[in-house]
Formats: C-alpha cells, sequence, structure tokens
C-alpha cells in the first residue's frame, strides 16, 4: 500500500481568481445586476414590465449622474477651461494699481490707479482696459480695491 503526503494548498488556491470587493458601485455593475436578474428569471414568471421599466430608469439616473459627475471634476481641474475673460470680469468697475518700469533699468518709475472699464483678451491672457486709457495684463495687478 502506497501512501501519499499532504497535499499542498498552494498548488490549487494560488491559481483561484481572487475577488476584491468594492464599496461602491458603478454604472457597469448595476447594468451586470440587471442582466444576471434577467438571464435568471423564472420563465413561467417573468419579471413584472413596471419593475423592469423602473430599474431601466433608475439606471438611466444613475448614467446621467455619473456623467455629470465626471464632466464636473474635468471642469474642476481644467480651469484652462474658463475664458480669461470672464475669469477677471468682475474686476470691471474696480480700482487696480499697478507699476511702471524703466525699460532699461527695470526699476519702478510709477505707481499707478486707475479703474477697470473692460477685459480684453490677447495671446491666452487676460488684458485690463483702463480709464486712464491704458491697458495691462491681469497679472500686472498689485491692488485691487473698491475705491
Amino acid at each position: 500500500m502506497t501512501t501519499t503526503g499532504a497535499i499542498d494548498s498552494s498548488y490549487y488556491l494560488d491559481s483561484q481568481n481572487k475577488r476584491t470587493p468594492s464599496a461602491t458601485l458603478d454604472k457597469d455593475d448595476f447594468l451586470q445586476i440587471l442582466m444576471v436578474q434577467l438571464q435568471n428569471q423564472d420563465p413561467t414568471s417573468p419579471m413584472d414590465d413596471s419593475k423592469f421599466v423602473d430599474q431601466m430608469t433608475s439606471f438611466t439616473t444613475l448614467e446621467q449622474v455619473m456623467n455629470m459627475s465626471e464632466a464636473v471634476e474635468y471642469m474642476a481641474g481644467n480651469s484652462s477651461i474658463m475664458s480669461p475673460v470672464l475669469e477677471y470680469s468682475h474686476m470691471i468697475d474696480k480700482n487696480v494699481t499697478y507699476n511702471e518700469y524703466d525699460l532699461d533699468t527695470g526699476e519702478i518709475t510709477d505707481t499707478i490707479t486707475s479703474k477697470v472699464t473692460a477685459v480684453t483678451q490677447q495671446g491666452g491672457y487676460a488684458v485690463l482696459e483702463l480709464e486712464n486709457g491704458k491697458s495691462i495684463f491681469a497679472d500686472a495687478v498689485t491692488k485691487v480695491s473698491n475705491e
């Protein structure tokens, strides 16, 4: 009589697919559950039409909410979507202070305050049109005030 040694469980346990549970369900999971329900329903007593319509409506609503969520996340993460004109339009009728520089030395020659009358765009950057007739890039502003 031959005896066999103990079976090493690592041969068959390591080859099994391991499932990692998830705390959330996405639209694919919802659709998969719905399909399993349809496949396993009793043919002599099929699912009530109104329940099926309710589930499809829930699925459609879930999909729309997921798409909206993705769109909002994309917009929040990509601030370059917003036009510089829209981004700086709140500065119209505000007083802004900026410095003028000597082109040769780079030293400040004057500090000027003027009211913003309009916002335009040049090369993808916001340009503030001022009441004193000058135009400056928005990043040149050193102070914004209501007075």
